[in-house]
């Protein structure tokens, strides 16, 4: 069945695969490969929705990371999540017609757009595909309770390590980590504003955790040399994920 499967449709149905209590059906992997999906590509840093927006559409991540953040008056700028291929980012768009939030590519991205009409004649059509989805929507309210706890309460380091764990082990869940390494192409800026830190401060961090042999983020890859201790050092634990299981 995945032979056949479009390649647009394939990292929703592995992030679905990967959360859902439940094996999918072949007819619930036909209907979801069958979403009539618009893809566009994105630049780092480029907006793909913004606060205020009244969107007819939701998107999933194809390739790339996509970020979640609200910024100040004065434009400071806080990353509220990061959001890895399969993700649907603004799915409470199907229900909340005003978005409270903007969406950026963080790297060069594609997503795939479909319009809420076609989402609702899916789950209309497969209907323990709404769980599955409601589950998603359910751990995104999970990691927005653990960043705050990661930004209110962590120092530096442990922060900094707790969210290189918790990109590691999301894609690690879609089949994006191989022989201890993910792509993770982050800046030390982009990583400051999701860490809440200055560019300096995460850049003396980086230098810390890879002196301690626990990880080398170099050019656009994360590689984990010692997950044990990484996960020590954040106080890591990866129930607030709710995975299931690991891709196949």
């Amino acid at each position: 069945m995945a032979e056949t499967i479009p390649p647009n449709a394939q990292p929703l149905i592995r992030r679905i695969e990967s959360i859902a209590l439940f094996e999918l059906h072949d007819a619930e992997r036909v209907a979801l490969a069958a979403l009539p999906m618009q893809s566009a590509d994105f630049s780092a840093r480029q907006d793909i929705a913004t606060e205020h927006d009244r969107p007819s559409r939701s998107f999933t991540v194809l390739s790339g990371i996509v970020a979640t953040y609200k910024t100040t008056r004065a434009g400071g700028r806080q990353v509220m999540a990061y959001h890895v291929p399969g993700d649907v980012p603004d799915f409470q768009s199907l229900h909340l017609e005003v978005l409270d939030f903007s969406l950026a590519a963080v790297t060069p991205c594609r997503v795939g757009f479909v319009r809420h009409e076609a989402v609702r004649s899916l789950l209309e059509a497969q209907p323990r595909l709404v769980g599955a989805f409601w589950r998603a929507t359910l751990i995104n309210a999970a990691l927005s309770r653990e960043w705050m706890l990661n930004l209110g309460r962590r120092d530096a380091y442990a922060r900094t390590a707790h969210l290189f764990c918790e990109l590691f082990t999301r894609l690690q869940a879609v089949g994006l980590v191989h022989d201890h390494t993910c792509a993770l192409p982050l800046t030390q800026l982009e990583l400051s504003d999701a860490l809440g830190l200055t560019s300096v401060h995460v850049n003396r961090v980086l230098k810390d955790l890879r002196g301690a042999g626990l990880v080398t983020l170099s050019g656009k890859n994360l590689t984990v040399h010692d997950w044990e201790r990484l996960k020590a050092a954040a106080e890591f634990d990866p129930t607030y994920l709710h995975l299931r299981r690991k891709a196949g």
